[in-house]
């Protein structure tokens, strides 16, 4: 790859990760960029991947270091993660990509009507405990975003996101965290996938990879300077935005 078109992704790839720590979506912007660089669909699903993963660890190392994540659903959480990420990498290899833009034009739209319908959700902590119905909802979100996060992950982080908020009543701040931590696994497991299957540029990757680490810890910094109530302007802003842009193709 030649050096300008190299320089151009790390640019991208910063820029992104820096903003996606709070709105998500990184892949929906990441992805296309590689692909107008001449560079195989599922190659670019693949080292997107590994990058994805230096970028949610760069994010996660503020948010545990401020305590912001509650460690006590973790174990259930990483856990149908890491089952679910595995069936989503495997997909990649027996599903062609281009039946994603409708998956994700929908998942952003109910999404949007969802966050502009619960306008108090996530700028304050939940009142009560939520009900043992929208927690296993919260868990069975998991599996199954986690299936579509091991599959392109584009969008994966802004619909678990709402998800944590709406089901488990969480924060804006404190989903951001949690998935930022979930998300290490996701991309993990997924790119061990794609590595076994030989459709992993590493150094590209690694590159990608340390742009997006940088980018992860200063957006999870911008992040915790923020309160609630403007982290959920930002991602519902980008959410709004992300709709219209797919319905528009």
């Amino acid at each position: 790859m030649v050096s300008l078109q190299l320089l151009i992704l790390i640019t991208v790839f910063l820029a992104t990760s820096t903003i996606s720590v709070i709105t998500g979506s990184t892949s929906l912007i990441t992805v296309p960029v590689m692909l107008q660089m001449g560079i195989a669909p599922r190659t670019a699903l693949a080292t997107n991947m590994l990058a994805l993963t230096f970028m949610s660890i760069g994010a996660t190392l503020p948010f545990l270091k401020q305590q912001t994540i509650n460690l006590r659903r973790l174990p259930l959480l990483i856990g149908l993660t890491l089952i679910g990420s595995i069936l989503g990498a495997g997909l990649v290899l027996v599903i062609p990509s281009k039946s994603l833009p409708q998956i994700v034009s929908a998942a952003m739209i109910a999404v949007a009507v969802f966050s502009i319908a619960n306008h108090r959700g996530g700028v304050l902590p939940a009142a009560d405990r939520p009900s043992r119905a929208a927690q296993l909802l919260g868990y069975v979100a998991t599996f199954g975003l986690g299936i579509y996060g091991g599959f392109f992950s584009g969008g994966y982080v802004t619909l678990l996101t709402a998800a944590y908020v709406a089901l488990f009543g969480m924060t804006f701040v404190e989903a951001i965290a949690t998935t930022k931590l979930v998300n290490i696994f996701s991309s993990f497991v997924a790119t061990g996938v794609f590595t076994a299957a030989g459709i992993v540029d590493y150094r590209l990757g690694i590159i990608l990879g340390i742009a997006m680490f940088i980018g992860g810890i200063i957006g999870s910094q911008v992040a915790l300077k923020l309160s609630n109530r403007w982290l959920r302007r930002i991602f519902l802003a980008t959410v709004v935005i992300l709709a219209v842009k797919t319905m528009m193709g």
